[in-house]
Formats: C-alpha cells, structure tokens, sequence
C-alpha cells in the first residue's frame, strides 16, 4: 500500500467525508490488494508463482494514473503542430475560495467558461492575432502545500486560422497583455458568478463563505481587485509541448514521490517554497490535516477535467485541425500505442517483456487463476 493511502487509512475515520470523498478514500484504500481481486501467475520454467491484485483506477489515486496519462499522451501526439505554444495560468482572488469550494460542480464549470471566452475573442481582434486560436484548459485545486487553490493551466497555441482559412502566426513572446487576459476574465467570470447566482437560490454559503447578504457587496469589492493571469515561458517545439502534458495533464494533488515519511501521528512532504526561488523543503502535518486537505481536491462525479477549444475542440480536429498542419508543414507524429493492450503498453514503458520470470529468468509468467474481490468482515 503506498504512503498517501497509509495516511488516509489511519485518519480517515475522524474525517467527515461527502459521498464522493468515501468513495475515494475507499478505492485508495483498497488499490491492489486482495479487496479488489487480481490474479495469480506460474511461471512455465520454474513453477514460481506470483500474485498481482488489482488496481482502484479512480482518478484521484497517485498509483494509478500513469499508464492511462501515457496512453493519453500518446494520442494527443498526433494533435501538436510544429508552431508556437503558451502556457496561462488563470487565478481568481482568495475571497471566492471558499464560496467555491462549497459549490465545486457548479462554479468549477465557470474557470472553463470565463478563461475560454477571454482568449477566443481576443485571439479574434484583429489587435492580437486576428485568428482562431486552439488551446485545452486543466483545472488544479491545490498549492504545493495542498492548500486549496483553484487555477487553471491552459496551453494556447501561438496562431491560429483567418475567416479566409489562412494561417497567421503569433509573435514569439505571447501575443496578449497579460493586463487585458486580466481584466477580461475578471469581467466574464464575475458577470457568470452573478448571474448563476441569481437563477440558483440553493447556492450554498456556510462559514467560511462570503454570508448571502453581503454577496454583491463581495462582487463589486473584486471588480477593484488586480486578478492574476500570468503568461509562463513558451515551448521550444512540439517535444516541450508532449513533455508538459506529460507533467500536468494526469497529476493528482500529491505524488507518492514527494512523501518524504509516513508515522502513526504525522506525514512529512517535499514542497517548492515558490516565494525562495522554488528551493525544495520539507512540511510535516499531523496526519487527519493532511487527510483533510489531500480530499479537499477531490473533484465531483462526472466533472470533465480536461477541456478542448477553437481549432482544437472535437469538431474541429479532422477539418480545421488538419488544415493547419498542412499550412504549418507540421510532421505527424504517429500514436506508439494504438492498437495495443494496456499490458503491451506497460512493457513498452518499462522497457522490459513483465511476463518474463524474475526469479529464474527464463521462463514465461502466465496467468494460473482469477482471484475473486475478498468480501469484507
């Protein structure tokens, strides 16, 4: 069992979990072992045998993202084109954190909307590019410490299509002020804020919140406030792109490589410190603390996390898409794992044929009995 799942096993039961953060918690506690069932394997050499119990695969779990990530990487390969990209970074203030996260499935959709809106019709002026832009959008709720932080990554591509079908390329520092990105986000993501809230009377506001009274009073407070949209560096080619999606796009909130150690009372953990140039140190909490805020950033059922837009969007891939390509000269980089079984995939990236006994070396691993899910006492 890997060290988050040992931190949220010892302080799960003090918690008080919504439906969907049981349900998380009980996946990760079950993940590979006999609970969920497996199989066993005999070798055909040396009649070795090895027992392999399944994976939770629930999205939030930090063991069991990579192999779906990769497969995922390996099919938006094909979708990168040989030409400019930038990576934004959308923020809202930390006033609506907590007004937010009492109201995820509904205000989540909101980032996607607002931070979408602002890049199609700026991209769409004739000031900045003058074109239709494509770009994919990923929601974050968490800070290096796993405060709850809501932002979202968006990759924008550094060009796009004229109304007369032709290419028109950006420049090569991003093509907007960053100040404009601000502004106008600011602006569509607080006009959507108050207009859901006056056609949703359940909107929930417990401690913490902004109270209900003084909500347009909060909202005009922000139109005052600087938002932080930030532009950070371009990627150098097409491999910079495939390498950033590789980094963010399957991330959960914490990663069993940066636990550090795991006690009966506390869990200590590697942090950037983003305020002392990104120097690594390490934080310790007492155990139910971080239970508690590792669950903060579980997301609501059915939430799609990943968004496409413009030249990008599905309907677009096999028209736009491609007609891009061929006016950039683009090369095709062609999926590795099409066609293949998730297990074929896993050797490719291991580097190494997994059925091959690792006791004797010689013989072939196959697969002797299905073990049922163990029915709990």
């Amino acid at each position: 069992m890997n060290t988050v799942t040992e931190a949220l096993k010892a302080f799960s039961p003090q918690l008080k979990l919504s439906s969907q953060q049981y349900r998380t918690v009980d996946a990760l506690l079950k993940c590979r072992t006999a609970e969920l069932g497996g199989h066993a394997q005999k070798c055909d050499h040396c009649d070795r045998t090895r027992v392999y119990y399944n994976s939770c695969r629930n999205r939030h779990c930090p063991q069991c993202r990579g192999l779906n990530n990769a497969i995922w990487i390996d099919r938006m390969s094909s979708n990168v084109l040989d030409a400019p990209y930038f990576h934004l970074v959308f923020t809202v203030p930390e006033q609506l954190h907590a007004l937010i996260y009492a109201n995820k499935k509904s205000l989540y959709p909101l980032f996607y909307k607002a931070a979408s809106e602002t890049i199609l019709e700026l991209c769409s002026d004739q000031k900045y590019l003058g074109a239709q832009t494509g770009f994919f959008s990923i929601l974050h709720t968490w800070s290096q410490d796993l405060r709850y932080h809501p932002h979202l990554h968006t990759v924008v591509l550094g060009g796009g299509l004229t109304e007369h079908g032709l290419w028109r390329s950006s420049k090569k520092k991003f093509f907007i002020p960053v100040k404009v990105l601000s502004k106008k986000f600011r602006g569509k993501f607080l006009y959507y804020l108050k207009k859901f809230c006056a056609e949703n009377p359940l909107l929930v506001f417990f401690p913490g919140c902004c109270r209900k009274e003084k909500f347009n009073g909060l909202i005009s407070q922000l139109y005052l406030v600087n938002w932080y949209v930030y532009a950070k560096e371009n990627f150098a080619g097409p491999q910079a792109v495939l390498k950033y999606l590789g980094h963010y796009t399957g991330r959960v909130a914490i990663a069993n490589s940066r636990v550090v150690a795991v006690t009966n009372k506390q869990v200590s953990f590697m942090v950037r410190d983003r305020k002392n140039a990104d120097r690594k140190k390490v934080i310790t909490l007492n155990g139910k603390e971080f239970a508690r805020r590792f669950l903060l950033h579980v997301l609501p059922k059915g939430f799609v996390k990943i968004r496409y837009y413009g030249i990008m969007a599905t309907r677009n891939k096999n028209t736009k898409l491609v007609r891009c390509r061929r006016l950039t000269n683009s090369s095709i980089f062609k999926p590795r794992f099409t066609g293949l079984s998730k297990f074929e995939v896993a050797c490719i990236l291991a580097g190494q044929d997994l059925r091959r006994c690792p006791v004797c070396g010689k013989g072939q691993l196959k697969n002797k009995e299905q073990l049922a899910p163990e029915k709990e006492t």
